[in-house]
């Protein structure tokens, strides 16, 4: 029996600007990934490719398993920010693994409004699954039911941390960045200064 679980979530952040705009940091694909999900989970694969270890997962009290996703994530020539995942793999259930399929998209786009700047996300998230024999007799809306809530729950716990993490990653990069650029422009002017004879 094939199924689909679906879900969507939505979220607005208010950026308050440093010295360097916030357009700057959102064009560095391994800052957000990391800022989305635990750097403990990532393993970079290139510039814009990410493995991504999603946690562990409970359907229903029966099936436990950790689906691996890799994702492609840039930034187009507008300043927004795309996520969109390539493939997926559930390791430990062979028979759930041929027989799944899940799909995310998501963008940030970064905008002014009344003088400020918010940042406007929206990630999709299904999955498409054929279950096992166990699951057949339970009824099909129970089923949707139990597998639309986690989706929602998988979005809602990057949502959280995307909350929390997101600007105060960019603060920390903006400040240091920042810093950099006035110790070079200082050790600059005192080598103008005092010229090496």
């Amino acid at each position: 029996m094939e199924i689909n679980f679906t879900a969507s979530e939505s979220l607005e952040i208010a950026v308050e600007e440093q010295t360097i705009p916030i357009g700057h940091y959102l064009r560095q694909p391994q800052r957000l990934v990391s800022a989305i999900v635990e750097p403990n989970l990532i393993e970079s694969l290139s510039e814009s490719h990410f493995r991504l270890k999603m946690r562990p997962l409970n359907f229903m009290d029966i099936y436990h398993f950790q689906p691996t996703v890799v994702l492609k994530v840039w930034t187009g020539a507008s300043g927004v920010v795309y996520l969109n995942s390539e493939s997926c793999e559930i390791r430990g259930i062979d028979y759930i693994n041929d027989r799944f399929s899940l799909e995310v998209k998501g963008k940030l786009i970064p905008c002014d409004r009344d003088g400020r700047t918010y940042l406007n996300g929206k990630a999709d998230l299904s999955v498409k699954v054929a279950l096992p024999p166990p699951l057949w007799l339970t009824p099909k809306p129970l089923l949707e039911v139990a597998g639309n809530g986690l989706l929602k729950s998988v979005l809602l716990r990057i949502k959280q941390r995307l909350l929390s993490q997101l600007l105060k990653d960019y603060y920390q990069w903006a400040n240091y960045n920042t810093e950099l650029k006035t110790a070079s422009q200082t050790s600059g002017l005192s080598a103008v200064e005092n010229p090496i004879s």
